[in-house]
């Protein structure tokens, strides 16, 4: 069993940075591949970003070029760095682990408001 605790979001202005926090706890994170989605008001549920066991990342094109992931399995935390931020990255971001095509474990989410 996984548990997944993300940290990290806010509110922001337009153009700015935030850095999301994703521990988890109850067995390691190493032998999971991770990501990141998010859910904006009255929207559908959409994938953000994904990093393998391997390291390997890849990115929704809506923030290809602005958002990084990156994880620390010495400290069993993943990480989504977020720039130049635009009021429609607002939403609930959530953290995940699972198999590269599916999402076992999901954490409780928190939100990110990019507004001025």
């Amino acid at each position: 069993q996984v548990q997944l605790v993300e940290s990290g979001g806010g509110l922001v202005q337009p153009g700015g940075s935030l850095r999301l926090s994703c521990a988890g706890s109850g067995s390691i994170l190493l032998g999971y591949a991770m990501g990141w989605y998010r859910q904006a008001p009255g929207k559908q549920r959409e994938w953000v970003a994904r990093i393998t066991r391997s390291g390997s990342t890849n990115y929704a094109d809506s923030v290809k070029g602005r958002f990084t992931i990156s994880r620390d399995d010495a400290k069993n935390t993943v990480f989504l760095q977020m720039n130049s931020l635009k009021p429609e990255d607002t939403a609930v971001y959530y953290c995940t682990a699972g198999s590269v095509v599916t999402p076992t474990y999901w954490g409780q989410g928190t939100q990110v408001t990019v507004s001025s």
